[in-house]
């Protein structure tokens, strides 16, 4: 294929050739040859996001998602590779679990990595062994699934992955610093008094200095607050924030009930304008959904009930990009394709991924930035049917290629392509 007169996010006109799974060239006015040409002019031309932060459900929960219908979600909007966290039943604490969870994602439409957990039970020989993208999120603090470890135990893993050459991601919460006097409140705010903000700085903080005090890299997942952003950064850590903490805030609860129960919590407006600010200055690496789906039901309970986790995979980019349209935002498309692909490529060592480059894989997504799309949670992909942005516009791709393969065509009597993900670290950290 032949993708004509793309515009790229830096604002570039360009032709991109696609050959097998890998572009081939960019540039203008190539010679088509005997390639199908798609005239992209007007369009805008990404490389497929990168969403390092997915629970996927399966094995344990396929009631709330498979790794079928999280990928086509993903697809739908515009991710072409997740990494699934180890949060599920079993836990992926050990080779065997990682294994069975491996079997699943072959269901997968789009690549993939597996992170592997820790547990007082954990078996890291076994589990260190396997492709693992990453060690975590290894939790500080209970969420889904009951994996909260202590700092000894926190500190073993790190020694362990660090000698391993696996990278680390924390879900950093300090129980210790929960408040519990909002157990006394039934409020849909409740969740977010409880769980603090404090919580958070205080298990970035420890956090990062057990990696310093052995020479570690680790990655914060889902950073909710502008003091945990900061602190890890001044460590010289990567952080992550979800598109929920970026525009959500516990202003909206009110409207979203229990839909809007996540860990770490929603925070304050005032916090969510300041995390905004550092995901568009370049303080924030990127973000990642933690894709955590529910079905209505089981929402439909107590706050203090509820399960903790929002859908976001499918709607991630597209939001994203209809904040880059806005001129009253300071996101532009550079920034977006910065946060979605070409960091978390660079941070976790995908190399083949995350660039329109000679030589990356050819996963690209098209969209028409001159376009938006009400979002509304019974049109999407994902198995639970809801989402927390319900009535936010989003611009949705027109199509989504993994590795050279239409996985999606929004235009398509059946918009999903024949396709085989594949674990992107069986490219053994080479250019394909």
């Amino acid at each position: 294929m032949l993708i004509r007169s793309a515009t790229l996010p830096d604002g570039s006109q360009r032709d991109v050739r696609v050959s097998g799974d890998s572009i081939a060239a960019v540039g203008r006015d190539l010679e088509p040859g005997d390639d199908r040409v798609l005239d992209a002019a007007g369009k805008r031309l990404f490389p497929g996001a990168i969403d390092v932060h997915v629970h996927f459900r399966q094995p344990g929960y396929p009631h709330k998602e498979t790794w079928e219908t999280g990928s086509r979600a993903a697809a739908a909007g515009g991710v072409t590779t997740v990494v699934d966290q180890p949060n599920t039943d079993p836990p992926t604490v050990d080779g065997a679990a990682f294994d069975q969870k491996a079997e699943f994602a072959a269901d997968s439409l789009i690549d993939w990595g597996i992170n592997g957990g820790v547990t007082a039970d954990w078996d890291p020989d076994s589990l260190l062994a396997r492709r693992l993208f990453a060690l975590g999120e290894v939790f500080l603090a209970d969420s889904t699934g009951d994996m909260g470890i202590d700092t000894d135990l926190f500190a073993e893993a790190v020694d362990a992955a660090t000698e391993a050459g696996v990278p680390v991601t924390v879900h950093a919460e300090d129980a210790t610093k929960f408040n519990e006097d909002a157990r006394a409140r039934d409020d849909a705010d409740a969740w977010s008094a409880y769980r603090t903000a404090e919580a958070e700085a205080a298990a970035v903080e420890r956090a990062c200095a057990i990696a310093r005090d052995r020479d570690a890299r680790i990655h914060i997942a889902h950073t909710s607050t502008p003091e945990g952003i900061d602190i890890a950064s001044e460590a010289g850590m990567t952080t992550e924030v979800t598109p929920h903490h970026l525009l959500l805030s516990r202003k909206d609860l009110d409207e979203l009930g229990t839909l809007g129960r996540m860990n770490p919590p929603l925070r304050r407006e005032s916090r969510r304008r300041k995390v905004y600010e550092r995901v568009a200055d370049g303080t924030v690496d990127m973000i990642a959904t933690d894709h955590a789906p529910h079905t209505r039901a089981e929402k439909d309970a107590s706050i203090w009930d509820a399960p903790s986790g929002v859908p976001g995979v499918e709607t991630m980019l597209p939001l994203l990009l209809a904040e880059a349209r806005d001129p009253d935002t300071p996101l532009s498309y550079e920034r977006v394709r910065d946060l979605t692909a070409a960091t978390p490529a660079a941070v976790f060592d995908v190399p083949q991924k995350g660039a329109i480059e000679p030589g990356r894989d050819a996963d690209l997504v098209l969209v028409d930035t001159t376009e938006t799309t009400e979002i509304g949670g019974e049109a999407l992909q994902t198995d639970c049917g809801w989402t927390p942005f319900e009535g936010f516009e989003g611009i949705f791709p027109e199509w989504t290629m993994v590795r050279g393969t239409v996985v999606y065509d929004a235009d398509a009597a059946d918009p999903f392509g024949a396709h085989d993900g594949q674990n992107v670290r069986d490219a053994d950290g080479e250019l394909l």
